[in-house]
């Protein structure tokens, strides 16, 4: 039986790209040669066993093989490869020669055609970001890519998401990451990658310095895959992007990730959302940030974080310094957490944080004031949050108070001098209120209320005045 027969299923494409067999007017002419040019050389070994570290043979036709060959361009090897093994050739592959980036994604690509693929991008030296995801390529077809990876010298990017590759496709790439010198980032997420797989990957980057980024988000990690992955931090000297995200990392993994992080010197990016941390996985990442002198950006949205987990996850924040985007959002944290997040960025006066994602969080008035005083030392903060409409009306109460003493050329001062007919410096709540719906300022009740609480901090139902001269 043909090794492709049960590869020949390819899923249907996304969008308006079709795949199968194209009608005969839509292939391309596939140039004219001998008959034994035309034939296969042979067929590719069936897959090895999914834990078995032996070489495998793809045979892999060389382009080099003769001085014809070699004479041959680059569409006419594509094509040629893809008569030999009965692939349907992509265009887009014939439209985008000769560019950096060769984009293939969903093209239904499968086993048959990543023969053909690699056969012609054995010598390639323009393309440099390969892009196969979602092609249903499997370990066979990964195998194809794989060998020619070593001769091609060119591809620094390579994007294999969603290809269903499994522990075997997961053995096979990291078999090549051993021996790499060219691939700086790798994108292998929603593979179904198990914690095997995170231990044939840690093994092969442990000590690496070339890869950049690795994806591996979207997979079937839990703590054991996680602590596999946070050995690899602790002696990677490469990877500047971590994406775990869509995972099961689990305390135990978090732990081994936060350890490998405090002693890691070049990770810039975590991405751990949808993770199911909470408190502990929390914590852990807190005592990281108090050692990490990298880590430019962490992805915590999408996670179990409550206003306890953020204060202990705060502990890390009091005293980091290099740390510039936090993303929060779609966690059950509310505005008591938002608000410690926030106290503790303003008294970190070394902190480096500019963004801070709680996008999904409702915040209240004392928030909204806090971050305007942060703001006033850190102009470029950017903070996503949400209010309230009442809240935003509640603000403005201040501002429609002065306005309106404005209008009658008085200032707060003023104000309530006039009430405090026996110049104590104070003034009951009550006569306070009395005097604002006298005057016919125009603020509504849940207004009126804020601005004595606001006038009224500490709850004696006085408002000593005097306190409030920075006001005028």
């Amino acid at each position: 039986m043909d090794e492709f027969e049960e590869d020949s299923a390819v899923p249907q494409l996304r969008g308006d790209q079709q795949v199968g067999e194209q009608q005969p007017s839509d292939r391309p002419v596939l140039p004219t040669g001998s008959q034994d040019e035309m034939e296969d050389q042979g067929k590719p070994t069936q897959g090895r066993g999914q834990d078995s570290g032996e070489e495998w043979d793809t045979d892999l036709e060389k382009d080099d093989a003769t001085n014809k060959r070699q004479n041959l361009s680059r569409a006419e090897l594509y094509l040629r490869a893809c008569q030999r093994t009965g692939a349907v050739p992509v265009s887009s592959f014939l439209r985008h020669l000769g560019e950096a980036t060769l984009n293939l994604n969903h093209y239904g690509v499968g086993p048959r055609g990543a023969k053909a693929l690699a056969t012609a991008l054995q010598n390639d030296s323009d393309v440099t970001n390969l892009e196969l995801e979602d092609n249903a390529l499997r370990a066979q077809g990964t195998r194809y890519l794989m060998e020619m990876l070593q001769t091609n010298m060119s591809i620094q990017c390579l994007n294999l998401s969603n290809n269903q590759l499994h522990l075997e496709g997961a053995a096979v790439v990291s078999k090549m990451l051993c021996d790499n010198y060219y691939i700086k980032s790798i994108k292998l997420a929603g593979n179904y990658l198990d914690d095997s797989a995170a231990k044939y990957f840690a093994d092969a980057l442990k000590g690496d310095y070339v890869v950049k980024v690795l994806d591996l988000s979207d997979n079937k990690f839990s703590d054991t895959g996680g602590e596999h992955l946070g050995h690899m931090l602790a002696t990677n000297v490469g990877i500047e992007v971590l994406n775990l995200s869509w995972n099961q990392i689990g305390k135990r993994g978090a732990v081994a990730l936060s350890a490998g992080l405090k002693v890691n010197s070049t990770l810039k990016e975590l991405q751990l959302s949808w993770n199911s941390f909470g408190k502990n996985e929390a914590e852990s990442l807190g005592q990281a940030l108090k050692q990490n002198s990298t880590l430019v950006l962490l992805d915590l949205s999408s996670n179990i974080i409550d206003d306890q987990a953020v204060a202990l996850l705060c502990q890390g924040l009091a005293t980091n310094d290099t740390l510039r985007v936090l993303k929060l959002s779609h966690n059950p944290m509310t505005d008591i957490g938002a608000v410690t997040l926030l106290k503790t960025v303003k008294k970190n006066t070394k902190s480096a944080l500019e963004e801070i994602d709680i996008s999904t969080v409702f915040v209240y008035e004392a928030f909204v004031e806090l971050l305007e005083e942060v703001s006033q030392m850190r102009p470029a903060m950017d903070v996503r949050y949400r209010v309230l409409s009442f809240v935003t009306r509640n603000l403005s109460a201040l501002q429609i108070f002065q306005k309106a003493l404005e209008e009658r050329n008085e200032s707060i001062m003023d104000f309530f001098q006039a009430l405090d007919k026996e110049g104590t410096m104070k003034v009951s709540t009550s006569a306070f209120r009395n005097a604002v719906k006298t005057a016919n300022i125009p603020l509504s009740q849940r207004q009126l209320d804020w601005l004595i609480r606001k006038f009224d901090r500490t709850c004696t139902a006085s408002i000593i005045y005097s306190q409030l001269a920075e006001l005028s």
